[in-house]
């Protein structure tokens, strides 16, 4: 079963992620605050995905990215950004550092579903 990190400041947003991987069958995550804490456990244990989110306090999403593709296997997780940054520079410079995906904020399950099943995750 693949490992999910979700990666967001906001609780609210963490838990609907949350409810929507479960409508998935997805049940394997894991949840952090910011890119510190995030880094923190993927230094624990890699998942194989990581849904994050751009602007958090401690260390953004870009900072994070940047951290987690220097570490041993940290080039294997598929990385989606889930943010409200809709600028093409922004998404440009996601992409650039990495990111698998890009899926903006507002989003549902079905939006996941679409997403995940493109990247070959389900």
């Amino acid at each position: 079963m693949k490992k999910i990190l979700i990666v967001d400041d906001s609780k609210v947003v963490r838990s609907f992620v949350a409810r929507c991987l479960e409508e998935l069958s997805l049940t394997n995550y894991d949840e952090a605050m910011h890119g510190q804490e995030a880094l923190d456990k993927v230094k624990i244990s890699m998942p194989d995905v990581i849904l994050l989110d751009w602007n958090m306090p401690v260390m953004n999403g870009l900072e994070f990215i940047q951290a987690l593709r220097k570490l041993e296997n940290g080039t294997t997780p598929i990385v989606i950004f889930c943010t409200t940054e809709n600028e093409i520079s922004k998404i440009q410079e996601a992409m650039m550092n990495s990111a698998n995906e890009y899926i903006m904020k507002p989003f549902d399950a079905e939006i996941l579903k679409t997403k995940f099943t493109q990247l070959g995750i389900i």
